[in-house]
């Protein structure tokens, strides 16, 4: 079911903070949001699951107005994962794991065991979440949006805690994700993650959509000179690339 934003802006304290963006998000693809500091990334994301009430405009699932849906019925479609989520009680890794099929009230045990095992989380099932280091929390509440099965996942900034191989293996997980049918919408500050494995690229600059295209067309290094302020340069093959920038 595709994911579609139709003439979206936000307004936030009087300041537009999203301004006319309209996209329609395929299921099956890894679609990358990219921009600045303070260009409208998170809060695009938060109003695609219905988390921050458009000034006009709208966020359709499927044809269906997503903010007239029953949360149930929202949730079951669509996991969100904040940039800083925020665990308020300290469970363990399997119970934390376990609210995420709350939406379907059911056990879910397959599917909880599923999400555990690819987000590498397996020996963890009974320590408490505080005594989990970052990247550590990170894979759980990742683990959690998984068991919940939905149709489209939407994570700000899910590889920002982890290391470099766990970056990889989370990657591994979204694109296997995607590959199934599912939606993937990642907000990422690293360009070269976002070239190598996103389909499509979102490039927001002040709120605006001023790119929406293939990696290789959005993160071409004229857009990026002109966005980011910098002077930048791809290397490498495709699917192994980096950016090098200059100030």
């Amino acid at each position: 079911m595709m994911l579609a934003c139709e003439n979206l802006s936000v307004e936030r304290e009087g300041k537009r903070v999203l301004d006319d963006i309209s996209c329609s998000l395929m299921p099956g693809d890894i679609t990358a949001i990219c921009g600045p500091n303070g260009a409208g990334k998170s809060t695009l994301l938060s109003a695609m699951a219905n988390l921050v009430e458009p000034s006009s405009g709208c966020v359709r699932l499927s044809e269906r107005d997503v903010a007239a849906m029953h949360p149930l019925t929202r949730a079951r479609n669509i996991g969100y994962l904040p940039q800083l989520a925020q665990v308020a009680w300290d469970v363990s890794v399997a119970n934390l794991v376990a609210l995420g099929r709350l939406p379907h009230r059911d056990a879910g045990e397959a599917e909880i065991r599923q999400a555990m095992g690819v987000c590498d989380l397996d020996a963890f099932a009974d320590r408490p979440i505080s005594t989990l280091s970052g990247g550590e929390k990170a894979r759980a509440l990742l683990a959690r949006v998984l068991a919940g099965t939905p149709q489209w996942i939407l994570a700000d900034e899910p590889l920002a805690a982890l290391d470099i191989a766990h970056q990889l293996t989370m990657l591994k997980v979204l694109r296997d994700e995607a590959d199934a049918g599912c939606g993937v919408v990642l907000v990422l500050h690293d360009l070269s993650l976002a070239m190598n494995h996103a389909d499509r690229v979102l490039v927001l600059s002040e709120g605006r959509c001023v790119a929406d295209d293939d990696p290789e067309i959005a993160l071409a290094s004229d857009i990026i000179d002109r966005v980011w302020g910098v002077q930048s340069r791809w290397i490498g093959e495709p699917g192994e690339k980096a950016v090098v920038v200059h100030g």
